[in-house]
């Protein structure tokens, strides 16, 4: 799973910026199957500031850039009932509870109120729908429904 993107080198001692997608990527120690080892992660600016054991200075760091780190999904911690990864809802097929096939979920985005699901139909036309209990009634690794009054 992908935890982070490194967005650029910050100073000249190998630091990268990253952007997070994870509440905290400090608990992990270990990225991209065993190739980066963190050594320390803190907030700074637009993103957050790591430096990594194998990133010496500010050349590597700089070809670093668009290098995404993940962990395998089993380093995860345990999910609560009606939780989910986003990844987990990325690619899912789309069905209304009607049975119509809506399509699959491309895009999960939060603008601060809650995630948004980005629906894309066959035809290649997009329409977003909230992530909660009225619009999407369930889930499954398998098919997420959405109710049919939020298709649109």
């Amino acid at each position: 799973m992908t935890l982070a993107v490194v967005i650029g080198a910050h100073g000249i001692h190998g630091q990268v910026r990253l952007k997070v997608f994870a509440d905290d990527i400090g608990a992990y120690k270990s990225f991209n199957d065993g190739a980066l080892t963190l050594k320390s992660a803190q907030p700074g600016g637009n993103g957050t500031i790591a430096r990594f054991a194998e990133i010496p200075d500010r050349t590597a760091a700089e070809a670093m850039r668009g290098t995404e780190l993940t962990v395998p999904r089993s380093a995860l911690p345990p999910l609560g009932e009606g939780e989910y990864y986003h990844a987990d809802l990325i690619g899912l097929p789309a069905v209304s509870t009607t049975g119509e096939d809506l399509g699959r979920v491309v895009l999960v985005e939060n603008f601060g109120a809650g995630d948004v699901l980005e629906i894309e139909r066959a035809n290649g036309k997009r329409f977003m729908i909230p992530m909660n209990a009225d619009a999407v009634p369930e889930w499954t690794h398998d098919t997420l429904t959405v109710n049919a009054d939020f298709v649109e």
